[in-house]
């Protein structure tokens, strides 16, 4: 699955085109290493966001192209 659309559907960020513009500018980064939008997201990946003043490192268990929102935290663990 693309990051951009991982970002969307774990809601670690509320929309795909919002998530699309974090990458852009280099907010986003998949272990360690920034990366576009189109990174194929791996079970095990471990994704930072900076997002205003804080940043937010979760480490990629599940992916999945639905989910509902009570159970969208359960694709990552916050480290």
């Amino acid at each position: 699955m693309r990051l951009d659309k991982y970002l969307k559907v774990s809601r670690l960020i509320k929309r795909r085109t919002t998530a699309n513009e974090a990458c852009d500018n280099g907010l986003v980064s998949v272990n360690g290493r920034p990366v576009r939008a189109s990174y194929e997201v791996k079970v095990g990946d471990q994704i930072s966001l900076r997002l205003g003043a804080r940043e937010v490192t979760v480490e990629v268990l599940a992916i999945q192209e639905t989910v509902r929102q009570a159970e969208a935290s359960a694709l990552y663990r916050q480290i």
